[in-house]
């Protein structure tokens, strides 16, 4: 399971570093929330931040974990380094996402972004 949803999540990330919109939306399902530090986001909204093109200049998964919810549901949470340009200065967040299983395949259905002073040690 845990592969399975770190494929998926790379995804996201993959189309967030092409500024690949339609790829991102097609990752999210259309009732998808998303919580961040500047607020609520919808699928619309997730998506909609590629219109620019890319968002994220390169990135890297860490301490991935992985916990069923369901047989259909399950949560990916990991440690993410990135930036956002290839210049810019590095960032971190920890994130949760949860991933349902439909007979399309599985879609994102929420994800929340806490930044590391957020953080429980």
């Amino acid at each position: 399971m845990l592969q399975t949803l770190m494929d998926l999540e790379e995804q996201v990330w993959t189309a967030l570093e092409t500024g690949d919109a339609a790829a991102d939306e097609s990752l999210l399902s259309p009732d998808f929330l998303g919580i961040y530090p500047t607020g609520f986001a919808g699928r619309d909204d997730h998506s909609g931040q590629l219109a620019d093109g890319p968002t994220v200049a390169w990135h890297q998964i860490s301490g991935a974990r992985a916990m069923a919810l369901s047989p259909e549901v399950a949560l990916l949470a990991y440690r993410a380094d990135f930036a956002r340009s290839a210049n810019g200065p590095a960032e971190v967040m920890y994130v949760s996402s949860i991933w349902r299983k439909a007979p399309g395949g599985w879609t994102n259905i929420f994800s929340q972004d806490t930044l590391p002073g957020d953080a429980v040690p």
